[in-house]
């Protein structure tokens, strides 16, 4: 285990606060960690890199596609979107070298997921 994916298992997965995370290195345009059974594919992965810096007004309007889940936005800045469906939520934050994508449950609080992984 790289020290990233000890990262978010130590901060994200051990303290409950979101169910599965991913990193995404935004210059190699690729997930570099992610936490145990969570596949991102290559397409989502650059699909959230270019909703960043290209889609992100259409994102706000229309949701996002993430592994054949709909997802409505909720709150979306230059740094950080949070989207919801009827099973859960997913957080995307993004830095100048990474973007951190992370999913929680219906039964969790989606303010303590956005903020846990905010602060990550």
């Amino acid at each position: 285990m790289n020290q990233l994916q000890a990262l978010l298992n130590d901060s994200l997965i051990r303290t409950k606060h979101v169910e599965n995370a991913a990193i995404i290195n935004v210059k190699e345009r690729k997930v570099c960690a992610s936490t145990f059974g969570f596949n991102v594919p290559p397409e989502n992965a650059l699909n959230l890199i270019d909703t960043f810096h290209k889609n992100l007004p259409q994102v706000r309007k229309g949701g996002l596609h993430f592994k054949e889940k709909f997802y409505k936005c909720v709150r979306a800045d230059e740094h950080s979107i949070y989207l919801k469906n009827p099973e859960g939520g997913l957080i995307v934050a993004k830095t100048k070298t990474f973007i951190l994508v992370a999913t929680y449950g219906v039964g969790m609080y989606p303010s303590v997921c956005v903020e846990a992984v905010e602060k990550l």
